[in-house]
Order: C-alpha cells, then sequence, then structure tokens
C-alpha cells in the first residue's frame, strides 16, 4: 500500500486534502477543501487496487471503476450523498462526493448503549423510512443497484434531521445479460452480510441481499446488540436471539417485520424494499415465521390491536359483540 496522502497536498490542482476521516481495506477517506468552489467540502474515497494482482486484471478493474463512477455520478437523491467527480491520481483513483457532517448511527447506539438505554423505536422507524427510500431509489435503476455494504458506521444523521447513505465501497450494478459489475470487491461486514454474498462470487447477490443488510442493521439499532451472522446462523438456527427478549419495548410487529428481512434464505425474504417497508411500517401482513429460540407466546392485546388491519377485525368483532349483548337485555 503506498504511504496515505498528506493535509495541504492538492489533488487534480483543486481538491486540497485536509484531513484523513476514515480508512478501509482498498483506501482511505479524506476531508478535503473544493478550491474552484470557495467553502465547498467534500470527501474522496480513495480507492487502491492490489498490486500483486496481474497488470491486465488491474487495467480491467479500473476500468469497470470508471464505468461505474459514471453510473454513480447521474445519482441525485436526498438521502445519497452526490458524486461530483472522480479521476486517478498515480496508482489510485477517487471519487469525490459531498462531505456529509454529523453523526453516524452505529456511534449515537453506542452512546446510548452507554448510558443504559436503547434508541427510540419510533425514531429508529422513522430512519428506516429514510433508508427505505434510498435503497429503492437505487433499487430502481436501469440496471439496479445494490449497495451490499448496509451497516450502522455507513448511515450518517445529519443535523437537520435528514439520514445519508454515505459508503459506496461494495456497490454492485446488476449489469444486463448476468454480467456483474463491482467497485471493490468484497464481501462487506459479516454482522450484516447474508450467506449469499460470501465465497467471493457477485453471482448469487441480488436486492435481497441489501434487504437482509437492512433488517440485520435495524436490529442492531433496536437492541444494541450485534446480530449472530449469517454463518453462525446457518450452523446453529437458534443463536439469533428475539429483539423482544433483548428490548421488551420493541413492538411484535416490528420484531417480526426485522426477522422476516433476515431470513437465511433469499426467497424467504421480502421481495423488494417496499414490501419490507410495508411490513415493517405500513398495513401488510407479515408472514408467521418461527421466531428462534423462543417459544411464541399469545401476543398482547395491545400489540395486536396497534396493527391497522388486526384493529379493524378486533374492533368490529367487539362492536358486533356488544351489539348481541344489548339485544339479548332488551329482551
Amino acid at each position: 500500500m503506498l504511504p496515505p496522502l498528506k493535509s495541504g497536498e492538492v489533488l487534480r490542482g483543486r481538491y486540497k486534502i485536509r484531513e484523513r476521516i476514515g480508512q478501509g481495506g482498498m483506501g482511505s477517506i479524506y476531508l478535503a477543501d473544493d478550491t474552484r468552489l470557495k467553502g465547498r467540502e467534500c470527501a474522496l474515497k480513495e480507492v487502491e487496487f492490489d498490486r500483486a494482482l496481474p497488470e491486465k486484471v488491474r487495467d480491467e478493474a479500473r476500468e469497470q471503476f470508471l464505468c461505474e463512477a459514471t453510473v454513480l455520478a447521474r445519482l441525485d437523491h436526498p438521502n445519497l450523498p452526490k458524486v461530483s467527480d472522480f479521476f486517478s491520481h498515480g496508482a489510485r483513483d477517487y471519487l469525490v462526493m459531498d462531505y456529509v457532517p454529523g453523526s453516524d448511527l452505529r456511534t449515537l447506539m453506542m452512546q446510548a448503549r452507554r448510558n443504559k438505554n436503547f434508541l427510540p423505536e419510533k425514531e429508529v422507524l422513522a430512519w428506516a423510512e429514510q433508508i427505505s427510500n434510498a435503497l429503492t431509489f437505487l433499487h430502481m435503476q436501469d440496471p439496479p443497484i445494490v449497495h451490499r455494504d448496509l451497516k450502522p458506521s455507513n448511515l450518517k444523521l445529519m443535523p437537520q434531521g435528514l439520514i445519508k447513505l454515505v459508503d459506496f465501497g461494495l456497490v454492485k450494478i446488476l449489469a444486463p445479460e448476468e454480467i456483474t459489475i463491482t467497485i471493490i470487491q468484497g464481501q462487506g461486514t459479516a454482522l450484516y452480510t447474508p450467506l449469499e454474498q460470501y465465497g467471493g462470487s457477485d453471482s448469487h447477490t441480488d436486492i435481497r441481499s441489501d434487504i437482509y443488510s437492512f433488517g440485520a442493521t435495524l436490529y442492531h439499532l433496536l437492541t444494541n446488540e450485534p446480530p449472530a451472522d449469517a454463518r453462525k446462523r446457518f450452523l446453529q438456527p437458534n443463536s439469533l436471539m428475539p429483539l423482544r427478549q433483548v428490548n421488551p419495548a420493541i413492538a411484535a410487529r416490528t420484531e417480526r417485520a426485522v426477522l422476516w428481512a433476515m431470513s437465511l434464505h433469499p426467497d424467504e425474504r421480502p421481495s423488494t424494499i417496499d414490501e419490507f417497508r410495508q411490513s415493517l411500517l405500513g398495513s401488510r401482513e407479515i408472514p408467521l415465521l418461527p421466531i428462534p429460540g423462543r417459544r411464541e407466546r399469545p401476543q398482547p392485546v395491545w400489540d395486536y390491536l396497534s396493527n391497522p388491519p388486526e384493529a379493524t377485525l378486533a374492533w368490529g368483532a367487539m362492536v358486533l359483540l356488544l351489539l348481541s349483548l344489548l339485544a339479548t337485555l332488551v329482551r
């Protein structure tokens, strides 16, 4: 690996490095000043390909990077940072994105844990709505874009309450005819990675892989506890602790929706982000999946009545029962 960039170094005659603000397996992320647009801060995502790879493979990887960077630069969504530029500098390639101020959700969750509190479910579900919007936008592109590395530390809460999905490090574009292109080959973070994303092959990953990661992210945010990773769950089916066993304040509906998203087999998960969002926040019925490690108890009546379809049926039944009793009394 080449040494990191130095503070004050200028790339492309435009981006003046201020400091390194992140580091990953393929390079660093830098905070920089845009010297052409005074006052604009930007984030430079660095990609350095393994120099042990054959030169032809590295050249193909860089060509793919530039192709995908072009796709990312066309994206425009309030919950995604804008990619404004991309370029090569020596042996490294760079994506230039809007700098996103604020704390990432992992930091907020860890603060709550240190204070022996949980993040409020209502607040987490409000964030989930915004995350759903960003992922739906990515998945609706032509061809669809799969993020593949959704996790609390890649989600930033801006001061005005806007959530930004900030890292495109493992983004995958589902090109036609089963050809897959990946900016950086990788597997994501184990805690949030579905089984199909292991093994180095991209052939089995699709938008349902993001749904698994989304569910695992919500699990962590709601419980302060990392979920058992997919490999461990495959070998030990009861290793994933039910959410309400950790945080009893969570609604039964929320627990069931999150566990549905975290199903090990892709076919057993929601098929789209919107389907998952409706199960989590809307009125869609959730499949009655067994909850690992727990015998099902009767659902508390208020949890039951809090869900719109069930509530309508329950209140209707109660009204009919009261009318029947009144009719009996009148006789």
